[in-house]
């Protein structure tokens, strides 16, 4: 467990959070104060993750990680992308914006973001969305990079050990934004969308040899002992980190986490056509029983929608993601959310120890 768990000084990881919220500023701060800082890689051309990486050396020399987004199948239905862009045509005329081309590369340019990180290797490059090929795995092994693999299944942490992955990140279906399944089935939508976070990171230390790491709706040290405590080597926070004033995310994303108008969150396709977790808004309510099994034609299609509602102070057709734990988030400087996180933890491993 030691390549690892060497990274950090607190197991407190910070989320890579694609689309705005993971930026060098604030993987730098989580770093510096002894947790692991991730960049998001996801949504980025390759020259755009590169120069996040340089500017993140340039500001620690900490180490930390970077998130690939794994290639897509194409969509199994064109005709329902078509349906949903019909739906969607009153958003495109009140927000004053064409919807986006959908026919465009469903790989992410993985291939090209992979050939950097093995050219000028960084500490740890984490997947999501699927399994890397083992020749990868070995790969960033020889370039000396620690890979992670986020999981929601048993099946999947075993895919992952047996590609070598040297950890996993178990993520609970109550984590903020996309969910990592490997394979994106529209079946498995509804009631039965995944597992809670300590019944998943039970099942998958049980099953499979590898280093945990916990994510879903974590937002306290005490939650990060109680993972701890199941098994986990660390544990990973998204949301927490959001309303930071390093983080990326728009203003009206972190102003909504708190917001007591915004009483829940939910699993939906609306805006991505995968499921993801965010603050129910009207563009989840009016469009997310409607939207279809389509990543990343939908992401693609509504990122002028969502990047126009932004423009126009409104949060209705934003992407609000959030994990469950969302009222619990602080408006703290990144450092000291660590720092507040680990004493948090300390107390809860004091208390239990008695």
């Amino acid at each position: 467990m030691a390549p690892f768990t060497g990274l950090f000084e607190h197991p407190i990881v910070q989320a890579p959070m694609a689309g705005g919220g993971s930026c060098p500023s604030l993987a730098a701060a989580v770093s510096d104060a002894g947790g692991l800082g991730f960049l998001a890689a996801g949504y980025k051309t390759p020259a755009a993750m590169y120069e996040e990486i340089k500017q993140l050396r340039a500001r620690t020399a900490r180490p930390f990680g970077v998130n690939l987004f794994m290639p897509q199948p194409p969509a199994a239905d064109p005709a329902a992308v078509e349906v949903y862009a019909e739906q969607l045509a009153g958003e495109a005329a009140w927000y004053r914006t064409p919807l986006g081309e959908t026919d465009q590369a469903c790989d992410d340019a993985y291939d090209a973001k992979l050939a950097i990180l093995l050219d000028d290797p960084v500490p740890v490059v984490s997947f999501t969305f699927g399994c890397p090929a083992r020749t990868a795995v070995d790969a960033l092994a020889r370039a000396g990079t620690v890979t992670v693999v986020t999981v929601t299944s048993v099946a999947e942490a075993q895919a992952a050990a047996e590609a070598g992955a040297d950890a996993v990140c178990v993520q609970g279906v109550e984590a903020g934004g996309h969910q990592g399944t490997h394979r994106d089935d529209p079946h498995m939508d509804g009631a039965g969308a995944g597992l809670g976070l300590l019944a998943l990171l039970t099942e998958v230390r049980e099953s499979v040899p590898l280093p945990v790491v916990a994510a879903g709706g974590l937002m306290r040290g005490s939650q990060i002992a109680a993972v701890l405590a199941a098994g986990a080597c660390a544990a990973q926070l998204g949301t927490a980190f959001l309303p930071c004033p390093e983080s990326g995310a728009h203003a009206l994303h972190k102003q909504a986490l708190t917001d007591p108008r915004y009483v829940r969150t939910e699993l939906t396709r609306a805006f991505s056509g995968r499921p993801a977790r965010g603050l129910v808004n009207r563009f989840i309510r009016e469009h997310g029983p409607y939207a279809p099994a389509a990543y990343p034609q939908i992401h693609h299609m509504t990122s002028g929608l969502r990047k126009a509602s932004a423009a126009a102070g409104d949060p209705q057709a934003m992407a609000l993601w959030a994990g469950q734990g969302h009222r619990l988030a602080r408006e703290l400087p990144a450092a000291e959310l660590v720092g507040v996180l680990a004493a948090e933890l300390a107390a809860a491993r004091a208390t239990s120890s008695h």
